[in-house]
């Protein structure tokens, strides 16, 4: 049900079982839980495969597809990015958290740039949004460089580890689109 693609040097697939451990190492970094909104700090042991474990279920039932990426050459775990698609309303929100060993080397733009290559081309959306805190100025770059626009700052907009947080809302519409050549 979850689709697998491929770029110049990584995979993006499905979880398997077996990345649980390896989820919780990298997601268990405090500077990864800092800003993502869903990652809770400290990583409690087995929440990872729960959390993969559903994650069939959530494509099936609501188009939600989370995606491991790994490295081509040696099949390492990076990282994960999520789509959630809205086929009401023809659009999908992009997601993603990286280990911080990988942070800086481009591997989430060149994730990023793939799904959304699917997301305009195979899946025909009319618009992919995202959102990221406004401490997080790393994300932001990521989503400049693949052409999204910020569309508005919403200020106290989430509830992370008992603080308020500003988000930053993005949007990519399919007319400015540049990658479907």
């Amino acid at each position: 049900m979850i689709p697998t693609f491929e770029t110049k040097r990584l995979v993006i697939r499905p979880y398997v079982k077996t990345d649980a451990d390896k989820v919780e190492l990298l997601a268990g970094n405090p500077k990864v839980a800092e800003t993502t909104v869903a990652i809770p700090h400290p990583y409690p042991k087995g929440l990872a495969a729960s959390w993969i474990s559903k994650h069939e279920k959530k494509a099936i039932e609501i188009g939600s597809y989370t995606f491991a990426v790994v490295l081509k050459s040696t099949s390492e775990l990076l990282g994960t990015l999520t789509f959630r698609v809205d086929i009401d309303d023809n659009k999908a929100e992009l997601g993603y958290w990286f280990g911080v060993p990988y942070w800086g080397n481009g591997y989430c733009t060149e994730a990023a740039r793939r799904i959304i290559e699917f997301g305009f081309n195979e899946l025909k959306l009319n618009k992919i949004r995202a959102s990221v805190m406004t401490k997080n100025p790393a994300s932001m770059k990521i989503l400049t460089k693949l052409d999204f626009e910020k569309e508005g700052v919403f200020k106290q907009d989430i509830m992370k580890s008992g603080n308020y947080e500003d988000m930053v809302y993005y949007g990519l519409l399919r007319q400015n689109y540049q990658y479907n050549r």
